[in-house]
């Protein structure tokens, strides 16, 4: 039986990556996807769900406005009668850059789509969902969230603000029946990973990616979309308020090769 048969949900970042493959694992499972993305090629996630026999409507949109926000939790009632599951997945990393180099701006930028974006699905998914008693909302942090050496300043503190933001609002909403979520991925090869990977390739290091968890290897969009299904499921009814880090095990230590200012 499909594990989110008749359900309705909306998935940010979806045009690439792991908002892509959960689109299209969501759709597979039963539900009816709004896939929400700034870039065009959300239609390609759309293509792929609908050529797999699953049912998606495409919407692009920047995640970190209200107005999108609030666009995209209408489109789903709209389009297809209800609002389920929301996964507020989109996000940016900022890249590496130098700590006298960054500025208010660069870190504002980073927060407001990784942080700010988050809080917004919260606020608006919930709207709907406590009049019905139910709902599962997921967040995208991040293993760079939970302890240094995974990530850029600011990138890193946003995710802690999303890991944060799923522990205080499973608590605003005590008693409605909405779960609220997160998921930690570790080292996945998306987009916004790809200089890291192009990178190594072109040294010739390829397999020396992901070497610092215990499993020795990097993830792939599918297992962390495999995650969210759990988290979107009834099969995790009693599951709330929590980050589950997929990441190899690299968050039971965060070793770290230094680089030299």
């Amino acid at each position: 039986m499909a594990r989110l048969s008749g359900r309705t949900a909306v998935i940010t970042g979806a045009a690439s990556g792991i908002g892509r493959a959960a689109s299209i694992l969501f759709a597979k499972e039963g539900a009816s996807v709004l896939c929400v993305d700034r870039a065009g090629t959300v239609d390609e996630t759309v293509a792929a769900v609908t050529a797999a026999g699953g049912r998606a409507v495409a919407m692009t949109g920047d995640a970190g406005d209200e107005d999108c926000v609030r666009e995209y939790i209408a489109r789903a009632q709209s389009e297809f009668g209800g609002l389920d599951i929301v996964w507020a997945n989109a996000g940016i990393s900022g890249g590496w850059v130098d700590y006298q180099d960054q500025d208010a701006a660069h870190w504002a930028e980073i927060l407001r789509i990784n942080l700010i974006g988050a809080f917004l699905a919260v606020k608006h998914a919930s709207a709907v969902m406590i009049p019905k008693g139910k709902g599962s909302i997921i967040l995208t942090a991040s293993v760079a969230g939970i302890r240094s050496g995974a990530g850029g300043s600011p990138y890193s503190a946003s995710k802690a603000g999303v890991i944060s933001l799923a522990q205080t609002a499973a608590n605003e909403f005590y008693g409605t029946g909405v779960r609220i979520n997160a998921i930690a991925p570790g080292l996945i090869e998306t987009g916004m990973t790809k200089p890291i990977f192009d990178g190594a390739r072109a040294r010739g290091n390829e397999d020396k990616i992901g070497q610092l968890n215990p499993l020795t290897r990097y993830g792939v969009p599918d297992e962390i979309a495999h995650a969210a299904l759990f988290l979107a499921s009834d099969e995790s009814s009693y599951v709330n308020g929590q980050t589950i880090a997929v990441d190899g095990g690299l968050s039971t230590s965060h070793p770290v090769v230094r680089r030299k200012r």
